[in-house]
């Protein structure tokens, strides 16, 4: 059966993240292995659940021709979309994760990545 997921908290920090090898593809990451939150190293035990979004928004959803808005929110396109991993840490705690492709400027092309919120699996937490 499937959880009910609920938000408990509302976070959306930026984070530093480790993987145990690097993505093979920068922009296109698998979830990572631990991340670092408030000095403190959490590991991740289970990769619950990953999705993308990769939708444009606001004036960039009108600056790309039809034809190509479909490819795009498909593939993405340069800097745009979000990769997200719903994960459980070692401590049992749930969250959901995302990295942001969207670069800062010209130098910090990199994307980010945030805590989003944290979850808890049911109707209240115990």
């Amino acid at each position: 059966m499937a959880a009910d997921w609920q938000a408990l908290h509302f976070i959306d920090e930026e984070i530093a993240v480790h993987f145990r090898e690097p993505p093979v593809l920068e922009k296109k990451p698998e979830a990572p292995q631990a991340f670092d939150w408030h000095g403190t190293t959490l590991t991740v035990a289970e990769v619950i659940s990953s999705w993308f979004d990769f939708e444009r928004k606001g004036r960039d959803a009108r600056n790309m021709a039809p034809a190509h808005l479909t490819t795009a929110r498909r593939r993405g396109s340069w800097g745009v979309g979000r990769f997200y991993f719903r994960v459980r840490t070692n401590d049992g705690r749930a969250f959901d994760l995302y990295y942001d492709r969207a670069p800062k400027g010209a130098g910090d092309r990199k994307g980010h990545w945030f805590l989003w919120r944290e979850l808890w699996a049911g109707d209240s937490p115990a």
